[in-house]
């Protein structure tokens, strides 16, 4: 039966009234729960729910500006824990603003603590109000301390007989623990009980007050014994037993250490009582009157309504309380407006349902394969022996259809154990991975796609990737690797390739990694993306315009890039062997030229050599040290220097070259297939912070383009035989999107008009006409307008231009005050990035500038003068990586439908390179131009520049 069915029939028979919901759920299998267990006590550190939620996930706020990631991702972990311990009684406990008893005993207690950011400090009240308004107990008592109230309660019900679990990552509470106080680590999946605390810490429950009393509490600014660790702590609490014992016995412990113990009596005394729990004997209610009430739909939903949380929202009804009779739950009027995915997102995080199989027979095949064939989508992942996909081999593929349910198909593993014939297990797959009907759902499926089109498969439609849910959500907050995600959006540790195939030079292919656990960590790879994407799904699709991007933009891009991947651009091997011997010479020429500048021989690859020569022989002004003193010999040094000396000039020629010849001349023939002579780069969407493209091996973005040496490059990209190269690139369309954004008539005039907008800013800079603007005016005209556009300062565009820098401040000045709409930008933007924390492109893609919201970390002035130029051109750059991906799309689909034999090989920066038969030329530039032309509509016309010749470079 479907997933889908079981929720028919489990709806269906909620709606007939029966009242044993556990029993219905076991009746048909669905695995929403877990299975029954004593029901403990719950007590959770809000406070460290709070502060951990904070750090851990993307920032989100409403549509008004109220921030929300803390409050969502607090109210997810609150769900997790209530369906995996289904407790009746629990509390939230949160810490009170202001000081307690510990303060007037030590000044500095948490005195290394900063002040709560403001965007998180606004998000404390609404979070208590949604967790009363979900019938959860909260205790937040003035002038007491959380982990008080926690001891007191723990320590209570336990008297009582009954389990306890406390939901934390504070240590300090692990000196609770023993027979019945558990403590729980929802983001780590893991318990602590009185063994483990022993093999964490190597001391008993009873011995950690006094453990942490002699290493002291960083986090608290709590002073221990200076130079004791806890392996130090520990040795000793396992030798005397207690801290008085020890400290009875202080004259007897040798050395240095020994030493600091004597001197720290006094202070371990007033330590002792900052980490020891104060037990209350005046709690406004005792364990047993905390339990969990029917959540207050009335105030709930305006709660969730406000905080713009529509996925909770459609959640309130089947989620409410599994606890509560059923005629008081919600759920009696419950229909099927909750999707499938949405009811199991509620469920993602609990592990003790996972089931993973390893299928090496023909009967458990085809039973998956009969599974896999009646499902809407499934996870898939496929395991190989390279990250290569040009010569990767198929090892294994692993499947999830729902979550913590996964297999794995083991295909070329070197064990000598039962495995399926590749060939046929692939054959059989094939139609269930063409199958457009049948989404699949993965992590950087690009790869996986590349890898099956060498077995002849296409792999669609790619329906959901999580590496992109992430990247769109929050571009530079976190990795975006599943490993990663998992962490973060789950909260659970995973296998990683290391943990299976080792690490460095002892690391193994996954083919010699043992079937056991390959399927282990195959199967888990598959079911952690479907549960990552059951939770990060809900929240992206809240978001109109981000869910836009991902489901318009980047899923469709996938299979553009794989294409472009795999056809590869054709290279002329010869002429970059002869690039590469005429380089040799020249550097050759160029380090004698050094050595005579130098008056000695010397490595012009050794910093230190470099840096001996230049500041101590030559006597050259030092500008800048490294990290631990040196001079640095860094290239934005170096070409500082190379505008008043002629050595650092000859230096940054010479690694100019060498760098082109290891990355392009010899880099490309040695990468380039052998019997194609083609080069599939590898383009990367989750990489930039603004959105735009990256590729390499090789990097095509950094080939230098304004050079005689980099277009030598570029002619070694070549069009077969009866075809030329096609280059379409947008012209100035960062200015142009400038001019949209900012809507400054001067910018908008010159564009509409189609002017040459370099000479007419060169006109309003140095007050002349259009005519009379010089070449020079220009080129200097053209550095302000691209140079402010990514907030050069005047120094910067001093150095760029080789002028003084008070000249340099009048020309911005004067840039500014002939387009004051700019200036107006500017400024707006800075103020929108310090208000939200994050910046936007013109179809929505969001970049957030962590440390720039007024309010949060304190960062230096170099740093929010770097995120503030940032928060400028995001929006910029970010606009333009949209468009030349939604030029991308539509050429793609236009060249696979009227022009199959012309092909996109190539994309940098703003520009598109397809690969034309000479006889089809015309009509593919006039419709390609005409595409990415009419692509978007900004305020003034986009335009593209077009050329075609046998080589890239005669192309452009």
């Amino acid at each position: 039966m479907k997933p889908a069915e079981r929720t028919v029939e489990y709806v269906s028979r909620v709606n007939e009234g029966h009242n044993n919901l556990e029993t219905h759920l076991r009746k048909i299998s669905m695995p929403l729960f877990n299975p029954v267990r004593e029901s403990a006590f719950v007590i959770v550190d809000g406070s460290s729910y709070l502060f951990r939620a904070y750090y851990a996930l993307p920032p989100l706020t409403t549509s008004s500006g109220q921030p929300t990631g803390a409050i969502r991702g607090v109210v997810s972990m609150l769900q997790k824990l209530r369906l995996d311990e289904r407790p009746q009684h629990m509390v939230v406990v949160f810490d009170a603003p202001g000081k307690n008893f510990r303060h007037d005993l030590f000044a500095d207690y948490k005195a290394n603590r900063g002040e709560t950011p403001v965007d998180l400090k606004s998000q404390i009240k609404p979070l208590h109000q949604v967790v009363e308004a979900l019938g959860l107990p909260l205790l937040c008592i003035p002038d007491v301390e959380a982990d008080d109230v926690i001891a007191t309660l723990a320590l209570q019900a336990a008297a009582d007989g009954q389990k306890v679990l406390i939901a934390t990552s504070d240590k300090d509470l692990a000196q609770l623990v023993n027979e019945k106080i558990t403590l729980i680590d929802t983001m780590k999946n893991s318990r602590l009980d009185s063994a483990a605390v022993e093999a964490k810490w190597g001391v008993r429950p009873d011995q950690m007050a006094d453990f942490l009393s002699l290493v002291g509490d960083t986090s608290d600014n709590v002073p221990g014994v200076p130079k004791v660790g806890p392996k130090t702590a520990a040795t000793w609490l396992q030798t005397y037993g207690t801290l008085d014992h020890l400290i009875s016995k202080a004259d007897a412990i040798k050395g240095k250490v020994g030493e600091n113990l004597r001197q720290s009596l006094e202070q371990l005394i007033i330590t002792r009582q900052l980490i020891h729990f104060q037990i209350m004997q005046d709690l406004p209610m005792s364990w047993s009157e905390l339990k969990i009430k029917n959540p207050d739909k009335a105030s709930l939903i305006p709660l969730y309504e406000t905080l713009e949380f529509k996925a909770l929202l459609q959640q309130i009804q089947p989620i409410l309380d599994i606890r509560v009779p059923l005629e008081n739950s919600g759920l009696e009027n419950f229909k099927l407006e909750t999707t499938t995915s949405e009811i199991q997102a509620t469920e993602i995080n609990s592990d003790s349902n996972r089931e993973y199989e390893c299928i090496q027979d023909e009967k458990t095949l085809n039973r998956w394969l009969k599974a896999l064939s009646s499902s809407e989508l499934f996870s898939f992942d496929l395991e190989t022996n390279s990250l290569d996909y040009t010569q990767a081999d198929i090892v294994g593929v692993s499947f999830a259809i729902e979550p913590f349910k996964a297999a794995y198909i083991p295909l070329g593993h070197v064990e000598e154990a039962t495995q399926l014939n590749r060939e046929h297990v692939l054959n059989a797959l094939k139609p269930l991975l063409e199958n457009p009907k049948i989404g699949k759902i993965g992590q950087h499926l690009k790869f996986d796609r590349n890898v099956l089109a060498q077995y002849d498969i296409n792999l669609t439609p790619i329906v959901h990737d999580t590496m992109m849910q992430s990247y769109i959500l929050n571009s530079t907050s976190h990795r975006h690797d599943l490993q990663t995600l998992a962490k973060i959006v789950l909260q659970q540790d995973t296998l990683s390739f290391e943990d299976v195939a080792g690490k460095g030079a002892k690391q193994i292919t996954f083919d010699q990694v043992s079937i056991k656990q390959a399927a282990q960590y195959a199967a888990e790879d598959a079911d952690i993306a479907l549960r990552v994407h059951h939770a990060q799904w809900p929240i992206l699709k809240n978001e109109s315009r981000l869910a836009d991007i991902y489901t318009d933009l980047e899923l469709p891009l996938i299979p553009v890039l794989s294409d472009m991947e795999k056809t590869g651009a054709l290279i002329d091997v010869n002429l970059l062997k002869e690039f590469t011997v005429e380089i040799i010479a020249r550097l050759a020429d160029i380090e004698k030229q050094a050595f005579e500048l130098a008056g000695q021989e010397f490595n012009l690859s050794s910093p230190k050599q470099l840096g001996e020569i230049l500041y101590q022989k030559l006597g050259i002004p030092i500008r800048k040290k490294t990290p631990t003193g040196a001079p640095s010999t860094s290239e934005s040094v170096l070409q500082e220097l190379a505008l008043e000396f002629e050595l650092p000039s000859v230096i940054v020629n010479h690694r100019q070259l060498t760098k082109l010849k290891s990355t392009y001349t010899e880099k490309l023939v040695e990468i380039c297939h052998p019997e194609t002579h083609r080069v599939h780069t590898s383009y990367h969407q989750a990489i930039t912070a603004t959105g735009r493209l990256s590729s390499s091996d090789p990097n095509l973005q950094n080939i230098p383009i304004r050079t005689a040496d980099g277009r030598r490059i570029r002619q070694a990209f070549i069009a077969p035989e009866n075809f030329v190269l096609l280059s379409l690139d947008y012209s100035q369309i960062e200015l142009r999107i400038m001019a949209h954004l900012s809507d400054d008539p001067g910018l908008l005039s010159a564009f509409q008009k189609d002017q040459d907008v370099h000479r007419a800013t060169a006109a309003e800079i140095f007050s002349v006409t259009t005519e009379e603007v010089t070449k020079e005016q220009r080129r200097q005209a053209k550095t302000v307008n691209f140079g402010l556009i990514y907030g050069m300062s005047a120094f910067g565009l001093a150095q760029q231009l080789g002028i003084p820098r008070h000249l340099a401040q009048v020309y911005i000045d004067t840039y500014f005050l002939r387009y004051p709409g700019v200036k107006k930008y500017m400024e707006r933007t800075r103020a929108e990035a310090h208000s939200r924390g994050y910046v936007e492109t013109i179809l929505g893609r969001r970049l957030y500038l962590e440390g720039l919201q007024t309010g949060t970390t304190k960062i230096t002035p170099a740093q929010r003068n770097a995120l503030e130029r940032a928060a400028i051109n995001a929006p910029l750059q970010g606009t333009a990586a949209d468009i030349i991906k939604k030029s991308m799309i539509e050429v793609d689909a236009w060249l696979k439908t009227h022009q199959p034999q012309a092909r996109l090989i190539l994309q940098v920066h703003d520009e598109l390179v397809i690969e034309v038969p000479e006889k089809d030329i015309t009509a593919v530039k006039k419709a390609a131009t005409k595409i990415m032309q009419s692509v978007y509509q900004l305020k003034v016309p986009l335009i593209v520049d077009s050329g075609s010749g046998k080589n890239w470079s005669e192309s452009h």
